[in-house]
């Protein structure tokens, strides 16, 4: 039977796996015949509609079906924060918390936090994740893997892989290029765990020296060049390491492009940037030196415009239909969500080739938008990656052809059931 590791604080609702709970994941090896990633039993404890939600899994993929609002895009989140960040909604923790009914506590219901714990069949056997809000550490996320608190949640990233493509997204394309370079970001995450830290470490610098630069033109005092000058080193090394990393990735995914066939259309990539110009024309070291010398000529205009003018915080990840040569913005909304399709569909591939598994997908309405040939190829493409698909819809019937390969739940008001055909 299972049993918290952390004991409820303040009423906290979180349940987190002790290492002795006695389960385990489904534990087969790769080789096994049928093998894949997958969930095998997923808890949800006051998260978004959800008092309490509990599923046992096959690791075959996994059909949610209900009309609008019942909560199938909920349990969707849910799982993404079996990966490091904020989910696929990109939400506060505080906006996950369910809202207490009239006939609650509201102390109480103030008190708790929600939480997420999984088994997980991955590659080598069993993991166990718990991770959740607990108030009483000070409104932030904690995480225990297999029973141990994680020091930083970078380690999910590591032990497994999660992507997802949500109707929120249909617009990457086409909007400004922080949701492109977040999109791209989370690819390179999860083919490179180490990435998180590098873009944290960068962004944090990049906070330090524009409050330092701010404070020197409001006059409350003046900036400290030798702080300056060493938040600029931070901010050159990392940057330009970030710059490295997301570069490889693209270039990873436009080989992986290249190479696919099917109905969806292949992907052609540039990523956008001055320090990626650098990396094109001089070595890294190199490149972080004119970086920080940048940073330190641009103080003035930097501090004037309240951020820096140049680094990976500005970049933007360009994408075309590859045997067109058309830009992924003038595109048809429809061949937008394929190419999406296809570019998540070589992510995986390349995962399972670099890290010996494919990632958990997660797909928010996608069959959908797509007509009966590519939902077809979708759903083998799904098949072949040997990955636990989660796959959303208000419509069963476009499922109907993974009746014999999936598991079906029906969701309505918070509430789910199994579907039987």
């Amino acid at each position: 039977m299972d049993r918290a590791l952390l004991k409820p604080s303040r009423g906290a609702a979180i349940e987190l796996f002790a290492s002795d709970t006695g389960r385990s994941a489904d534990a087969v090896t790769a080789d096994a015949p049928g093998w894949r990633v997958g969930l095998t039993r997923l808890v949800l404890t006051d998260f978004r509609n959800y008092r309490r939600a509990s599923l046992s899994l096959a690791t075959d993929p996994v059909v949610l079906t209900g009309p609008n609002g019942a909560g199938k895009t909920n349990l969707l989140e849910a799982v993404s924060f079996l990966a490091p960040g904020r989910g696929l909604r990109g939400a506060k923790l505080t906006e996950i918390d369910r809202r207490s009914a009239p006939s609650e506590n509201a102390q109480e219901a103030a008190d708790r936090g929600w939480a997420v714990a999984a088994d997980v069949a991955v590659r080598h056997g069993a993991l166990r994740i718990g991770t959740g809000r607990e108030r009483a550490a000070g409104d932030r996320r904690i995480v225990r893997i297999d029973g141990e608190p994680a020091r930083s949640q970078a380690l999910l990233g590591e032990r497994l892989g999660v992507v997802w493509l949500t109707p929120a997204m249909d617009r990457l394309f086409l909007d400004g290029p922080g949701g492109r370079r977040r999109f791209l970001d989370r690819l390179v995450l999860v083919l490179d765990p180490a990435h998180a830290a590098r873009v944290g470490a960068y962004e944090q610098a990049l906070r330090e020296r524009s409050q330092l630069l701010r404070a020197g033109v409001s006059g409350d005092r003046p900036a400290d060049p030798g702080w300056l000058s060493a938040l600029e080193a931070v901010m050159a090394a990392q940057g330009v390491a970030v710059a490295a990393a997301r570069r490889d990735a693209v270039e990873r995914l436009d080989r992986a492009c290249a190479a696919a066939d099917g109905p969806f259309p292949r992907a052609g990539f540039g990523l956008l940037g001055v320090v990626e110009e650098w990396l094109d024309q001089m070595p890294a070291l190199a490149a972080e030196a004119r970086f920080a010398a940048a940073l330190a000529a641009a103080r003035r205009g930097d501090a004037a415009a309240g951020g820096a003018a140049i680094g990976p915080h500005r970049s933007d990840l360009a994408v075309s239909l590859a045997q067109s040569g058309i830009a992924a913005a003038g595109a048809s909304t429809g061949e937008q969500k394929a190419l999406l399709i296809s570019i998540l569909l070589a992510h995986a591939g390349l995962q399972r080739a670099l890290r010996g598994e494919p990632p958990l997908l997660l797909l928010d309405e996608v069959a959908a938008h797509l007509d009966a040939s590519r939902r077809e190829a979708l759903f083998e493409a799904i098949g072949r990656l040997s990955s636990q698909a989660w796959l959303t819809g208000t419509d069963a019937a476009l499922f109907a052809s993974l009746r014999s390969r999936a598991q079906f739940f029906s969701v309505h008001s918070g509430t789910l059931a199994t579907t039987a055909f």
